[in-house]
């Protein structure tokens, strides 16, 4: 038996789980959804229909993408992402909490008619900023969970519109960014595969 994720390859959710389990060597049945199209079996299996979801070997179901991080480093972390000061839970949280939601509100706008997408591109660019301000080649002195779980969700920002993003003030930030977008660990974990399919065999990933 193997654990199965389930995942949408451009969710940066998803994609910070599956650097996770690429760096612990972990090896999942990888069943790539459509979020239009969502099949039975993944209804069945994630509390919150949302991916990635990740059902352990004993049945156990994690549907937090951290959670899932964590679930796989916990089991083999040769890279240490798991040995960060404690701050890092911090900036976890302000990426997946206030940015995540003004993000979502610049991105799209239009499923927000009642606010201001100015304001909340103002709430990004101050996490930016922030952040732009802390890095010195990574968020610490190397790589940790708080680089791995941030980038999938600033590179979802600045692909927004990748010329402004560029054009910011940030220059550590977009350092940070473009050298994650040239990684082996981001290549790791694009490959397209096709839809999972019930009568099709599992695909092992990494």
């Amino acid at each position: 038996m193997t654990p199965v994720l389930w995942s949408f390859r451009r969710c940066p959710y998803a994609m910070r789980a599956r650097l996770a389990i690429v760096a612990s060597g972990v090896s999942v049945a990888l069943r790539e959804i459509a979020l239009r199209d969502k099949p039975a079996a993944f209804l069945a299996d994630s509390p919150s229909s949302t991916v990635p979801c990740l059902v352990t070997i004993a049945g156990e179901v994690i549907d937090e993408s951290l959670d899932i991080m964590r679930w796989a480093l916990a089991q083999h972390d040769p890279a240490k992402w798991l040995d960060m000061p404690v701050d890092g839970d911090d900036w976890i949280a302000r990426c997946d909490g206030p940015f995540k939601h003004a993000l979502d509100r610049v991105k799209y706008a239009s499923r927000y008619p009642d606010t201001d997408p100015a304001l909340h591109l103002a709430t990004a660019c101050a996490f930016c900023g922030d952040l732009d301000a802390k890095i010195d080649g990574w968020i610490f002195t190397r790589p940790t969970l708080a680089d791995m779980a941030i980038l999938p969700l600033l590179r979802q920002f600045a692909m927004i519109d990748k010329p402004w993003f560029n054009a910011q003030p940030w220059p550590h930030l977009q350092d940070w960014l473009e050298r994650f977008l040239a990684s082996s660990e981001l290549a790791a974990i694009m490959a397209k595969y096709a839809l999972w399919r019930p009568d099709q065999p599992e695909i092992n990933f990494p």
